[in-house]
């Protein structure tokens, strides 16, 4: 017949102590050997069941104790299995995961580097041009040439377009300069 009771006193040097029935009645001695043997050691106030067997002296002992406070699991397959942390090992994730954050925070150091750059020649020249459809500063001034042959390049003859007076770099007035010299699809920028 299974008891219910309460760990009452336990002396975990010598491996015994006392159980308190719940329905009342004399405390009953129980040893180690009484509890699972893949338990861990008993703690006071733990709530259990047992069996009563007599000793050969006589006495009562509890016997086939069973925790009641103790989750066991349902089956292998849903036991969880508790690793200790090894603090020296890293996984493959963390390892992709720090070098993107690196990639991410090298990327964005480098634009915001050039790019303070490009604003600081931008303020001290007052310039830009565009490039393949993003502003990039530059150092072209206006300073009295006129003509596509005086360019070196097709942003700078499109610089001297949009920019400085008195060009003549536009002969079919389409906007494009030095179209025939600079601005064709292998000389463009």
């Amino acid at each position: 017949m299974l008891i219910e009771g309460t760990l009452k006193k336990w002396n975990d040097d010598k491996g015994f102590g006392f159980i308190t029935p719940a329905q009342g009645g004399p405390e009953v001695f129980v040893h180690i050997s009484a509890f699972p043997r893949n338990s861990s050691r008993p703690l006071l106030g733990e709530r259990v069941t047992f069996e009563i067997e007599i000793d050969k002296q006589g006495k009562k002992r509890a016997k086939n104790l069973v925790f009641l406070d103790r989750v066991k699991p349902a089956s292998k397959k849903h036991t969880i299995v508790h690793r200790k942390n090894n603090p020296n090992s890293i996984s493959l994730l963390s390892v992709v995961i720090i070098g993107f954050l690196i990639a991410v925070g090298a990327y964005m150091y480098n634009h915001i580097n050039v790019s303070s750059t490009l604003q600081g020649i931008a303020s001290e020249t007052n310039t830009s041009v565009k490039f393949s459809n993003q502003t990039i500063f530059n150092t072209f001034k206006c300073d009295g040439r006129t003509h596509c042959s005086q360019m070196t390049s097709c942003a700078e003859a499109e610089y001297f377009l949009k920019n400085c007076p008195n060009v003549e770099m536009d002969g079919n007035n389409d906007g494009e300069p030095c179209e025939q010299q600079w601005c064709t699809s292998s000389f463009a920028n």
